[in-house]
């Protein structure tokens, strides 16, 4: 009895596990069945779907215009003289001391410009110190995962070359202090690792707590690294040697260079629609490029990517579906160390604090005086969306390229994948373009905008916050919003501004950097 009464028992268990799996299954089997519930779902939805455009008045009138010549004359002019050099040389430093206090290692996170600052400051830090600084480590990038060293970026040799008057400067350390890797400072707590170094120390900072580490152990290792050393406050002549090493010491390696220049020229001097594009376009002679008249172009980084659309939390077009998405890649990527905003996208808009869509950026060159006859070169990495996102950019530029455009497969296998490299590639363009633009601030804008002013070159630099304000207004005529942009940039074309405290030295070089004529 025993035996046929768990028979009994068993036998409902056993339908009841069909009916549950049948009703798991169910979805799968027939999803068309409920699509309508899961829409919202973050895993459905596409970052590559077509978002209509969201500005669709102004984009009929900006498609419809026509600059005048008196227009298109005034934006390529370039900047007049301001009035201010470059001078670097005009210090005369001391001579390097015989003995070095021991050598200074610095790990440097973040993407290509993040690090190049943080490669600045750690030849003002090994000056300070009077150490002997060992190259810097780049270490990857957690979103674009790039392992490119220092080396695969940088002429190592033109680097050390053009400091050797200022810090000793070491590809590698000596087989004494070999053990001192990234590996070693990882599995425990050093004596060597200095691993609170403040934001923006002070160098008296450095001298106390730094260099006793030096004199005790032969070696100190700075991790991290990116932004630890003040804009304020100190001598003229280690400001100085950071503009140096910006803008004279850091040199792309060769190759580098090379597709660069490839890419510049191809823009200056366009290839006819029916030449194919091959790794010996550059052969064309002298004589064929003296036939074409040089054609300007603007660089324009686009600075739209997954991550930065997420780390705004602003609505880009994609409904609640995409916002879920957003927030889940914010929990992904950062943890919980970026949080969902407070504000709601029409206050992160007005206060400039939303990135520009690559439809919105295409507006504000439009309202500018740019047409569809203008070479636009775009510079970027992933843009979020893809190109349905840029369609409505392409619309309004037909004549946009970008690396992959102008360069053929064979001349990027050295830097397919790699985002640093491809970045470097894209700074290196920018510095020749004759105008260069970013739709949002951050380390490539900051970068370029103080490397340009610099050398006294036009670059423009979107008013975020006016723009945000006008977008929003979804009444405002074409004429309008013209007139509005038109205003909101007559001062912001490369007009030199003198840094503030506090503000990089690396964004504003003047005065420390430039001297009155």
């Amino acid at each position: 009895m025993r035996f046929h009464y768990q028979s009994h028992y068993h036998q409902p268990l056993l339908g009841e596990a069909i009916a549950g799996l049948f009703l798991l299954l169910f979805p799968v089997l027939l999803p068309c069945l409920f699509t309508p519930f899961t829409y919202a779902s973050p895993s459905t939805f596409s970052e590559w779907n077509v978002i209509k455009p969201r500005h669709l008045s102004l984009l009929r009138s900006a498609l419809e215009g026509k600059s005048s010549n008196k227009e298109q004359s005034d934006l390529w002019t370039p900047l007049a003289d301001q009035g201010w050099r470059p001078c670097l040389e005009s210090v005369n430093t001391p001579s390097l001391p015989q003995n070095s206090e021991g050598y200074l290692q610095v790990f440097l996170d973040g993407g290509l410009n993040q690090q190049r600052m943080g490669i600045c400051d750690a030849v003002a830090v090994a000056k300070i110190l009077n150490a002997t600084l060992v190259i810097p480590y780049l270490e990857v990038n957690p979103v674009w995962q790039d392992s490119s060293s220092f080396m695969d970026i940088y002429d190592v040799d033109h680097f050390i070359n053009v400091l050797k008057d200022d810090v000793s400067i070491v590809k590698e350390l000596s087989d004494e202090f070999s053990w001192s890797t990234r590996e070693y400072y990882a599995t425990a707590i050093r004596a060597t690792r200095i691993k609170r170094a403040p934001v923006h120390a002070s160098a008296n900072w450095y001298l106390e707590n730094v260099l006793p580490v030096l004199q005790s152990y032969g070696i100190a290792a700075i991790s991290p690294f990116s932004h630890r050393l003040s804009f304020d406050n100190l001598p003229s002549e280690i400001q100085q040697l950071r503009c140096k090493v910006n803008f004279k010491a850091l040199v792309c390696v060769p190759h580098i260079r090379a597709l660069g220049d490839a890419i510049v020229h191809r823009l200056r001097y366009p290839p006819g629609e029916t030449e194919a594009l091959s790794s010996d376009y550059l052969r064309v002679t002298t004589d064929q490029n003296d036939k074409q008249r040089p054609q300007k172009f603007v660089v324009l980084h686009l600075r739209f990517d997954k991550d930065m659309a997420a780390h705004s939390a602003c609505d880009f077009g994609g409904g609640k579906a995409e916002k879920l998405a957003l927030a889940k890649y914010r929990q992904t990527i950062w943890g919980g160390r970026v949080l969902n905003s407070q504000f709601t996208d029409e206050e992160l808009r007005s206060q400039g604090r939303c990135p520009l869509t690559p439809e919105e950026i295409g507006l504000l060159l439009a309202a500018l005086g740019f047409d569809n006859s203008t070479r636009l070169y775009l510079a970027s990495h992933k843009v979020y969306g893809g190109e349905a996102r840029i369609s409505t950019l392409r619309e309004l530029f037909p004549l946009m390229e970008n690396k992959k455009s102008l360069a053929s497969s064979e001349e990027r296998a050295r830097i397919k994948g790699k985002a640093s490299l491809l970045a470097a590639v894209d700074y290196y363009v920018g510095m020749h373009s004759d105008i260069f633009v970013s739709a949002s601030p951050g380390n490539m804008h900051n970068a370029l905008v103080g490397h340009r002013t610099f050398e006294n070159m036009k670059t423009i630099r979107p008013n975020m916050a006016l723009l945000g304000q006008l977008f929003l207004d979804k009444n405002i005529t074409w004429l309008e919003f013209r007139q509005a942009v038109a205003e909101g940039h007559q001062n912001r074309q490369g007009q030199l501004k003198l840094r503030k405290p506090k503000q990089s030295i690396y964004t504003y070089p003047a005065p420390d950097c430039m001297c009155r004529a």
